[in-house]
């Protein structure tokens, strides 16, 4: 299993930034788990690398904050990826 760097809740604003970029296959597997109904300790377990039962509140905190986050980005967030970037 490999464990990513996170925040324990990712930025907020209409802005899509650096962590986002980096953290959208965690979004996408977010969005994956929720659609399936996986239970969100699951979830947490697998996506984060962290057991939920040791830190339950944390643990909601993380799940709820990216996932809420991941759905801005199918909204909102995904228009800046498509915009043609500065070299």
């Amino acid at each position: 299993m490999t464990v990513i760097a996170f925040q324990d809740r990712p930025p907020v604003g209409d802005r899509l930034t650096a962590y986002d970029e980096s953290h959208l296959a965690v979004y996408v597997r977010l969005l994956d788990a929720d659609a399936e109904g996986a239970d969100w300790r699951e979830a947490v377990q697998i996506i984060f690398g962290f057991d939920p039962d040791r830190d339950p509140d944390r643990a909601r905190i993380v799940h709820q904050s990216h996932l809420a986050r991941a759905r801005w980005m199918t909204t909102t967030g995904y228009r800046e990826l498509l915009r043609p970037r500065a070299s």
